[in-house]
């Protein structure tokens, strides 16, 4: 088997291009008024950021893991904000 360490920080990249994706999807419609498909997106990050999590802890390589809990912080944040501004807007 081949050295897994290059590989290990793919789903923390892949995270955050998730919440860059939610982002978007927010821009499009307006970003000061959210989104919720975008929130979900952007919050759909931490579950491949996660398994970084996991991969960073089997393999003690605490760049790895700092990255990923990161990218769960990162993605659960911006998708919550996301979601949020959505319903604040809803309600005015």
């Amino acid at each position: 088997m081949g050295d897994p360490v290059p590989d290990s920080k793919t789903p923390a990249m892949a995270a955050f291009g998730l919440v860059v994706v939610g982002i978007v999807i927010a821009a499009v419609q307006g970003l000061v008024h959210g989104s919720i498909a975008g929130g979900i997106i952007a919050a759909a990050g931490a579950i491949p950021a996660c398994f970084g999590m996991w991969k960073g802890i089997q393999q003690e390589t605490q760049g790895t893991l700092a990255i990923s809990v990161a990218a769960v912080l990162v993605s659960l944040a911006v998708g919550a904000i996301l979601i949020i501004l959505r319903v604040i807007n809803w309600l005015h």
